[in-house]
């Protein structure tokens, strides 16, 4: 028999003779059943904490401020899973001070000047007011601003906790007054830890004979990639898909497969990861390793990115980092856009396969992308000089009287195809942006250019 995931109002008992029946559940046990296994196991204690031992270790800095009740302004920053709201919750349990959990995903201004209110009133009668909010990152900027005077005078010691980088996301005059902490993704031996105190704990399933394999629970926190909320998730979706029998529920590696058929992936297309990603796929190609290019490619195509984007950062590529080096390295990267633009996912992997791997191994020039800024700054530095006359077009008779036109060189009746009039203004006759490489094809043009210029010396 094969207990299914859901609503129950009873649970199953094994009886001596192997027999099973449904026994009615107390409404304080049923709604116990329906709390999720990972608010079930939060920990009270730093003892009880899992991970993050270079913040909360022994003798380390955040963990002497919580067990002395001395915090400050503080902003919890790391990928979902890894204790944040849990730390929070340990401080609400250690703090003298009045402790207020506000999640911005429900709150506006309204709500925070009444909680502001609140804490002022407290602090009137010197009473400290912890605030914790959860998902600050989604506070705007008017939001994140009202806190920040209540801040300032100590009316509240403000608790973040953000996925997103804070310098990103926070009003850097509230950051500048708090403390940063960074969390980082669990260790898979971390998380095999919880899992294990999972079927131990009462508050799990240490009350039902769970039988799981090391190999499977090792799965299970593989598959969580570091976030403790996946794997405690999982582990339960596991158990309650479980097969029943007299000795109990066993956990079968077939049963966990369907829990865990698809990783997920730590992506989020608006967030910081996104452009860590981006960054890593473009360094990867700059520094000619396919390998951690398609990688990268890859870890975005399966986090859910959009591939026409990355076929746009290809393009740019193209140019910026190949070149004239190899100039069919622009036509490959155009060709892969209008092939994701045709086929779409999944079918358009591999062409972008063939990019990634086609820009990767072409050899490397950025002397397009130097000429172009080197260019554009003295455009918004410089004086705007006028077209030299020579090269106005003279569209009207007035423009012919004016001297428009003037002195212009047809380079087609020449045998050389050159000619030596000046296109530059006079201030900027000298200068020269574009310095090819001796890289791949760019070196013919390399030479055919230092033989326009030697040409016109003359």
């Amino acid at each position: 028999m094969r207990h299914r995931c859901g609503n129950t109002a009873g649970r199953a008992s094994v009886l001596s003779d192997g027999g099973i029946v449904m026994e009615q559940m107390t409404l304080f046990e049923n709604d116990r059943a329906m709390t999720p296994l990972a608010s079930r196991l939060r920990p009270d204690s730093l003892d009880d904490f899992v991970g993050q031992q270079h913040l909360v270790g022994p003798g380390r800095i955040l963990r002497q401020l919580i067990e002395r009740d001395q915090i400050s302004s503080m902003i919890f920053w790391g990928p979902p899973g890894v204790g944040k709201t849990t730390l929070a919750s340990i401080i609400a349990g250690k703090t003298k001070s009045e402790f207020i959990n506000f999640s911005a995903v429900t709150s506006g201004i309204k709500e925070i000047k009444e909680v502001m209110n609140r804490a002022e009133m407290s602090r009137r009668v010197g009473m400290r007011t912890v605030l914790f909010v959860d998902e600050i990152h989604r506070f705007n900027k008017a939001q994140q601003d009202a806190f920040l005077p209540y801040v300032e005078r100590g009316s509240i010691i403000l608790i973040g906790a953000t996925t997103e980088n804070p310098s990103f996301e926070i009003n850097a005059a509230l950051l500048s007054r708090c403390r940063v902490f960074v969390l980082k993704a669990l260790e898979e031996d971390d998380l095999v830890k919880l899992l294990e105190n999972a079927l131990k704990n009462p508050a799990g399933f240490g009350n039902q004979n769970v039988v799981i394999s090391p190999e499977n629970l090792r799965a299970i926190a593989a598959f969580a990639n570091g976030d403790a909320r996946t794997a405690l998730n999982t582990l339960e979706m596991a158990v309650l898909n479980g097969e029943i029998s007299a000795k109990g529920i066993t956990v079968t590696t077939e049963g966990l497969s369907q829990c865990i058929s698809r990783k997920s992936l730590l992506y989020d297309k608006s967030g910081e990861e996104h452009y860590n990603l981006i960054s890593a796929l473009h360094k990867s190609m700059r520094n000619s390793d396919p390998d951690a290019a398609v990688y990268w490619m890859m870890r975005m195509l399966e986090g859910g990115e959009n591939p026409l984007y990355i076929a746009r950062r290809l393009i740019r590529f193209a140019s910026e980092d190949v070149g004239m080096a190899d100039s069919r390295a622009l036509q490959v990267a155009v060709a892969a856009y209008q092939a994701c633009h045709f086929l779409g996912m999944p079918e358009c992997d591999v062409h972008l396969t063939h990019a990634v791997v086609y820009l990767s191994m072409a050899p490397k020039s950025n002397a397009l992308y130097t000429a172009c800024e080197a260019a554009k700054k003295d455009v918004r530095n410089l004086r705007a000089e006028p077209v030299p006359m020579q090269i106005r077009n003279a569209v009207t008779d007035l423009m012919k009287e004016q001297g428009y036109g003037k002195g212009y060189e047809y380079a087609h009746d020449t045998e050389e195809k050159l000619t030596h009039m000046q296109c530059m203004p006079d201030s900027l006759k000298d200068r020269t942006y574009y310095h090819p490489t001796q890289e791949g094809e760019e070196k013919k043009t390399a030479e055919r250019l230092e033989e326009i210029r030697r040409f016109r010396k003359e």
